[in-house]
């Protein structure tokens, strides 16, 4: 999740310092289809001895960031397109999924801690964090812009923003998207920064500023839930996002590869994300690493 970036690369590189020190292994971002998986009718048959034993897949996530986890209104039941995702593939194993609600920042030490098997909380796939942990990608995603319904002002693109009052959540990505944006335009932009989303969009309703920038898939919900805004369908920075796996489960990251690749082909993967609003967001393939599996 871009806007939770910067929260956990001082946590994944402590981690990496952690696992250097153990001796795990260090297989960087080769992609890797191991011969097994290679071989492998099903996914089924891809999963670890012990995972077949307990019969649960670990699921951790953070809860709110809708539409990709939150709670169902009014009880703790977690859903979204990462806990859904998360139990259709957990199907495809033949494991029974069991999501928990953890702190952003604790989720890849947890799994390196073996509290969970998998994390899957729109964390972006990066190179900091692959340090750490391999991901399955499955979700691609930028900033998007969001103004007003009916877009008074006539935004377009991003260089339309210049000479308008823009709102902007503290330390995301999309801040660091704005104001790179400005640094082009000879008109400046007023950016007032907001603690999150949904703060700043009260900003647009005010009338103080016109436009803000969100995570594309978060944008799409508030449009749809709300009524009250438009988003503009360029995203800006976009980069993939991956189901996080420990290194030294390198017959899990197949496995669990290979149930997205069953997912992909059965239409089950495409009706979990049309559910959300979010099938913009799908990646064509099976990447590991952010490159193609096979």
């Amino acid at each position: 999740m871009t806007k939770r970036l910067y929260a956990a690369i001082a946590a994944v590189l402590a981690i990496s310092a952690v696992t250097g020190g153990c001796g795990r292994s260090s297989s960087g971002d080769d992609a890797g289809k191991s011969t097994a998986a290679a071989q492998a009718k099903t996914a089924k048959d891809l999963v670890p001895e012990a995972l077949r034993k307990t019969g649960v897949l670990r699921v951790a996530t953070s809860e709110g960031y809708p539409p990709m986890e939150m709670y169902k209104k009014g009880t703790q039941e977690l859903t979204g397109v990462d806990p859904d995702l998360a139990a259709a593939i957990a199907e495809k194993l033949g494991l029974k999924a069991s999501v928990t609600n953890a702190a952003f920042d604790g989720l890849i030490p947890g799994l390196q801690g073996d509290r969970w098997d998998i994390v899957m909380s729109s964390l972006s796939d990066t190179e900091q964090r692959r340090a750490a942990v391999n991901f399955v990608d499955y979700f691609n995603a930028g900033g998007a812009i969001m103004v007003k319904k009916g877009n008074p002002e006539g935004i377009k693109t991003l260089d339309d923003l210049c000479g308008k009052a823009v709102v902007l959540a503290k330390g995301s990505s999309n801040l660091a998207i704005g104001e790179k944006q400005n640094e082009k335009c000879a008109d400046k932009m007023k950016i007032t920064q907001s603690e999150d989303a949904p703060t700043g969009l009260l900003s647009i309703d005010s009338g103080r500023t016109v436009a803000t920038i969100v995570d594309s898939p978060v944008a799409a919900m508030y449009v749809k839930e709300t009524g009250k805004y438009e988003v503009l369908s360029e995203q800006y920075d976009a980069g993939p996002w991956g189901i996080a796996i420990d290194k030294r489960e390198e017959d899990l990251r197949d496995a669990v590869a290979k149930a997205m690749e069953e997912l992909m082909a059965d239409g089950g993967y495409k009706a979990v994300l049309d559910k959300y609003g979010v099938a913009a967001n799908a990646v064509p393939e099976v990447l590991v690493n952010t490159k193609p599996w096979k």
